[in-house]
């Protein structure tokens, strides 16, 4: 829905088509129907196609690609699973789209150094399946079974952030193609450096406008001994955000903390056939020894109950964990199911922890008197949250109806000192917003990008206009 003007650049000559036809072979594809794949979002952004899509196996596959495309100035852009909502892997000047997603291999597990190290292309859920049996997990979970390099390049967090951080504190090297067709590797496997400038967290979040992520090297944790999910009503906002701040001041290591409010309880329980109250709930997870998981749950039920919160269910059991953390994975898709035919625009914003009651609380009074649906979740651990606007697409009134409130909710969180977009990124969606957060930070930003990238080739357009 969102409306952009592709850009133009040097039409796909016949002997470009050819030197790519000679690094991918059959791995190269011009057809409309993969060329809309990747050109679109699971968003409200308008879909724009890439002149060709290829998929790589191997880094030195990138770097080939990567000097061709300098030699014929043709853009970049890398592509992972296609899970991101801030058009972020729009390829708005056309040019390749770089499909990492056969790039798919789990190259060391190092269970003694509790590492290991992926291709771009490994998806999460399945780098969880591998780990299982040595008894490791990689608790980075956004929500969608996403790609590990695209987790790296818009710095995803998700449910487990709160207890694990994010892909910031995940990642401790990558192997990165840069724009002049280096392969480097930014960091060793070390669990910290002096050595130099921190490359590896300035590609991490840079939504590959600085380079194509390979390969990734990650921190990893051992399966706790006792998991347990426990589910929380509440009569307001306010008393189930001061649960989760007291919580966390008593020093009780949550492991996820989610919120739903009314709506996005009602979506979930038609979405997935449950039958919670449809008041705002917490989902919780604990980690640890039976007896230490037990003493959590208790004394985060006797805080709950002191804010208002209802009946506090819980359980160790494996499958009724999954069904809860599944129902909240498909929230996005349970929003968009209150009103069919629609699309969605999932925003977010991260504020001070003890600001959120109030940023949350004062979200919730615009969208009751808004003319869409819309619906609030979030990882109230870190102060993070969603509104998930669900549009009409035939409707443009909503749209504008979506801009208003979005603008709402992004200029309170700064002004309660928080960040447009605590785990989205930028793409093209929160440009502006980004120059009001960070003012002239952003043009050093655009330094950085004119010294590795020249000629502007990688994921133009995004993050900043240059």
């Amino acid at each position: 829905m969102a409306s952009l003007v592709q850009k133009a650049h040097p039409p796909l000559g016949g002997e470009f088509t050819d030197g790519l036809r000679a690094i991918f072979g059959d791995r190269l594809h011009f057809g409309e129907a993969v060329r809309a794949q990747h050109g679109g979002s699971e968003s409200h952004f308008e879909t724009m196609l890439p002149d060709a899509v290829v998929f790589p196996h191997k880094t030195e596959e990138v770097v080939a690609l990567v000097k061709l495309c300098q030699q014929y100035q043709i853009p970049v852009v890398p592509f992972g699973a296609g899970t991101s909502v801030e058009g972020n892997i729009t390829p708005i000047a056309g040019g390749v789209s770089v499909d990492l997603s056969e790039m798919n291999q789990i190259l060391s597990v190092n269970p003694e150094d509790l590492d290991c190290t992926v291709q771009a292309g490994v998806r999460r859920e399945e780098l969880n399946e591998h780990l299982r049996d040595l008894g490791l997990f990689f608790p980075i979970d956004p929500g969608a079974n996403a790609t590990i390099g695209g987790m790296a390049s818009t710095r995803a967090s998700g449910t487990n952030a709160v207890r694990y951080g994010t892909m910031r504190e995940a990642i401790l090297s990558l192997r990165v193609v840069t724009p002049d067709g280096r392969d480097i590797r930014t960091s060793g496997r070390a669990r910290k450096s002096a050595a130099g400038y921190d490359i590896t967290r300035l590609m991490i979040g840079a939504e590959g406008t600085l380079g194509i992520i390979t390969e990734i090297t990650l921190r990893l944790h051992g399966i706790p001994e006792v998991i347990s999910s426990a589910v929380c009503s509440f009569e307001s906002i306010a008393g189930g955000v001061d649960t989760v701040v007291q919580s966390i001041q008593m020093g009780v290591p949550l492991a996820r903390v989610e919120i739903l409010d009314d709506m996005q309880m009602k979506a979930v329980n038609l979405w997935s056939k449950l039958d919670y109250p449809e008041l705002t709930t917490l989902f919780f997870e604990f980690h640890g020894t039976e007896a230490y998981v037990a003493e959590q749950v208790e004394i985060v039920r006797d805080i709950a109950a002191d804010n208002g919160g209802g009946d506090f269910h819980w359980s160790n059991l494996p499958e009724e964990r999954t069904k809860l953390w599944r129902a909240r994975h498909e929230a996005y898709y349970a929003a968009l199911g209150l009103r069919p035919g629609s699309v969605g625009w999932p925003t977010d914003v991260c504020v001070p922890m003890g600001r959120l009651a109030e940023c949350i609380s004062a979200t919730k009074e615009d969208l009751g008197t808004a003319s869409i649906p819309a619906t609030i979740l979030g990882h109230v651990g870190d102060g993070n949250f969603h509104v998930i606007f669900v549009l009409d697409p035939d409707r443009p009134e909503d749209l504008t109806e979506a801009e208003r409130l979005n603008a709402r909710l992004v200029g309170r969180a700064l002004e309660m000192g928080g960040t447009c977009t605590g785990e989205h990124g930028i793409g093209l969606g929160k440009q502006d917003w980004l120059v009001r957060e960070l003012g002239d930070t952003v043009d050093l930003m655009r330094m950085v990008k004119r010294a590795i990238d020249p000629n502007n080739l990688f994921n133009p357009g995004k993050i900043f206009t240059l």
